[in-house]
C-alpha cells in the first residue's frame, strides 16, 4: 500500500509557494503538492488535511499564521465555499496579474513559445457587480423555497441574496420572484426524488437598455395561478419586458428545455454592444459581461488592423455581435454558426441595425470557408471565437489553406488556445497576446491573440 508525506485528517503547518490555475494555494510537503483554497504564496498557514491522492491532495485552512500583502477580507464565504467568487480574497492587481501569468505558463509549457509578448491583463475600473445574467437553482432549505447556488462538488444549496459579481438589480430581481413564488406556494424542484416544480429562475438584464427578462424553468407543463404570478412580477419589477416560461421535464443537469412558451411581452430584451442593437432570447449565447466584452471586441478589431478593403470570416459568429461590430470598417463579412437558431438571430441583428454587408451561414466553419473559397471568396482577415474546447485540427487546417494575412482569436481557454497556436505551425506568427479580465473575482481570463501569416 502506498504511504503519503500526509494523512487524511492531519493538522500540518505548510507554506504557501504557487496557485494553481483554479486559484487554489499549493504548498509541498516533501515534494508532495497540497491545494489549499482561501491560501496565497508567501502565506504560512495550519491546514487539515481533507483527501490524499496519488499526485496530490487537498486541504483547508485552519488559521492563517501569516498574511500575503495580496490578501483582502472575504466579502462572504459562501462566494468560495460554492466556487462563484474563488478569488475574491485576493487584490484586483494581484488577480489581473495572476491571469497575466495563467497564459504566459501555458504558452511556455503547452505551445513551447516563451517570446511571445503577452501584454498586461485589462482589468475593471469597478470588478463588480458585472454579470448581466444569473441562473439561479431553486430548491427546499428550511421547508421553504430558497434561491442561492450549490456547494462546489455537490448539489447542496447554500441560500445567497448578494451574488457580489452580478448586476446587483438582478441579485434584487431573484429575491423579489423568489419571494413571489412563496406568496403563491409554488413547490420548489426535489432533485432526488424528482417532484415539485420550479427549478430555476433566470434573469436577463440590458446593460444600457436596462430591459429585463425572467425566465421560470419548471418540471411540468403547469404553473399554479401563473396569470397572477405575472401581474405581480409586472408590478414589482417595472423593467420586465419578457417573462417566459420553459418546461424542462427530464432528470438531468441541462437547465433549460426544449420547449418555452411567452407568458407576458416579447420572446427576446434589447441591448446595446459598441453602439449596435441585438435581441437577445432566453437560450442565447452573448457575454455576461458588457463592458468588458466592449473592449474585448475593440481589441480585436485593432489587432486585426482592419481597412476598408477588407473581406472578413467570423467562425463561430454567434447571433452576430463580432460580425456586426466591425462591419461597418471592412468590405464584407461573413459569420458562419453550427447553431442555426442563432444564426437566425444574427440575420435579425443585422437587419434592425440597418447593416448588409455581412452573409451568415449555418453550418461547419470548415466546411462553408471551403466552399466559400472555392466560390472566389478570398479573406484578408479570420476571426475566431470559439467555446472552451478551442479548435478542432481539422479547422485549423481548413484556415492554414484558406491562408488569411491575419488571424484574429479569441480565447476563454488559455490552454486550448496555447494547444491551437502550435497546430498553426510555421505558417502564422503569434505576434502578440492580449488577457482581458471578463470574469473579475474568478480563475477565467479572456485572451485575444494575433497571428499573422508567414510570407
Amino acid at each position: 500500500m502506498k504511504t503519503y508525506p500526509v494523512k487524511k485528517n492531519e493538522t500540518i503547518e505548510i507554506d504557501i509557494i504557487d496557485l494553481t490555475h483554479e486559484g487554489l494555494g499549493v504548498g509541498k510537503v516533501d515534494g508532495y503538492p497540497l491545494f489549499i483554497e482561501n491560501s496565497l504564496p508567501g502565506e504560512k498557514v495550519k491546514a487539515l488535511v481533507l483527501k490524499v491522492g496519488n499526485k496530490f491532495g487537498y486541504g483547508k485552512v485552519l488559521e492563517r499564521l501569516t498574511d500575503s500583502p495580496d490578501r483582502v477580507e472575504l466579502t462572504d464565504e459562501s462566494l468560495l465555499r460554492t466556487g462563484i467568487a474563488p478569488l475574491q480574497h485576493m487584490t484586483y492587481e494581484a488577480q489581473l496579474l495572476f491571469k497575466q501569468k495563467q497564459v504566459e505558463n501555458v504558452l511556455n509549457k503547452i505551445s513551447k513559445m516563451p517570446d511571445v509578448p503577452v501584454l498586461p491583463s485589462v482589468g475593471m475600473a469597478n470588478p463588480v457587480g458585472y454579470r448581466n445574467k444569473a441562473q439561479i437553482p431553486v430548491r427546499k432549505v428550511n421547508r421553504e423555497l430558497e434561491t442561492g447556488f450549490y456547494r462546489k462538488n455537490s448539489h447542496d444549496l447554500v441560500p445567497i441574496t448578494d451574488f457580489y459579481i452580478q448586476d446587483p438589480v438582478i441579485d434584487q430581481a431573484i429575491v423579489t420572484v423568489r419571494d413571489i413564488m412563496r406568496r403563491f406556494s409554488v413547490k420548489p424542484y426535489d432533485e432526488a426524488e424528482h417532484t415539485g416544480n420550479l427549478r430555476q429562475i433566470i434573469i436577463r438584464r440590458g446593460h444600457y437598455s436596462h430591459q429585463m427578462m425572467v425566465v421560470l424553468v419548471t418540471r411540468t407543463e403547469k404553473i399554479f395561478k401563473h396569470e397572477q404570478i405575472v401581474e405581480v412580477i409586472l408590478k414589482e419589477l417595472p423593467e420586465v419586458v419578457s417573462i417566459i416560461h420553459n418546461i424542462n421535464p427530464d432528470k438531468t443537469n441541462v437547465i433549460l428545455g426544449k420547449e418555452s412558451r411567452v407568458l407576458y411581452g416579447q420572446n427576446y430584451i434589447e441591448d446595446q454592444l459598441l453602439g449596435k442593437t441585438y435581441r437577445i432570447s432566453a437560450p442565447s449565447f452573448y457575454q455576461v459581461n458588457t463592458e468588458q466584452t466592449e473592449y474585448l471586441y475593440q481589441t480585436a478589431m485593432d489587432f486585426a488592423g482592419l481597412t476598408k478593403d477588407d473581406i472578413v470570416i467570423d467562425a463561430y459568429c454567434g447571433i452576430g455581435t463580432i460580425a456586426l461590430s466591425l462591419a461597418d470598417r471592412v468590405k464584407h463579412v461573413y459569420g458562419v454558426e453550427i447553431v442555426k437558431e442563432a444564426i437566425e438571430d444574427a440575420t435579425i441583428n443585422a437587419f434592425h441595425n440597418e447593416i448588409d454587408n455581412v452573409t451568415f451561414k449555418a453550418g461547419s466553419a470548415e466546411n462553408l470557408m471551403k466552399q466559400w473559397k472555392e466560390s472566389g471568396i478570398d479573406p484578408s482577415v479570420l476571426v475566431v471565437d470559439p467555446p472552451r474546447k478551442g479548435l478542432t485540427p481539422s479547422f485549423i487546417e481548413t484556415a492554414v489553406e484558406m491562408a488569411p494575412e491575419r488571424i484574429v482569436y479569441i480565447s476563454c481557454n488559455p490552454a486550448t488556445l496555447a494547444r491551437d497556436l502550435k497546430l498553426f505551425g510555421s505558417d502564422y506568427e503569434v505576434k502578440k497576446i492580449q488577457p482581458i479580465d471578463l470574469f473579475p473575482q474568478t480563475a477565467h481570463v479572456e485572451a485575444v491573440a494575433l497571428l499573422v501569416k508567414v510570407v
